[in-house]
């Protein structure tokens, strides 16, 4: 399984993962430079992490997740999440027209929801069992 995982990883960064966790760093060093956006960019980075390397790990949201995050998420809504979200459609396209690459434009796809709304969620393995933490 870890070695199927890693054969997916590898591919998915080779067809579209750089580009796509490139579009997060940029997003990132964006709010970091603003400094009152640092939360963002951080949520940014985790993010790109897991764009560059999806398989074998999912997201969870976290318990202590509340109103502030989700005011935090609407508006990295407004400024940064729906450009991420159209990078993952535009990139799914030609992944979908190429055959091969249907499941690749799938996972791009479902990365569209992290990518409007960042804040109180967290990357976890996707073998550990759900509730186990």
């Amino acid at each position: 399984m870890k070695l199927l995982q890693l054969i997916l990883n590898v591919l998915w960064v080779v067809f579209c993962g750089f580009w796509m966790a490139l579009g997060y760093l940029v997003a990132a060093i964006i709010c970091f430079v603003l400094i009152v956006t640092i939360p963002f960019g951080i949520a940014s980075l985790r993010i790109a992490g897991y764009v560059l390397w999806p398989f074998g790990r999912t997201t969870v949201e976290r318990p202590d997740a509340g109103a502030p995050s989700f005011i935090g998420n609407v508006i990295w809504l407004v400024f940064a999440g729906w450009w991420l979200a159209l990078g993952h459609l535009l990139t799914s396209i030609p992944l979908f027209v190429s055959i091969i690459g249907i499941p690749f434009g799938w996972a791009n796809l479902k990365l569209i929801p992290i990518s409007l709304m960042p804040l109180g969620r967290e990357v976890v393995p996707s073998d550990e069992r759900f509730g186990a933490r």
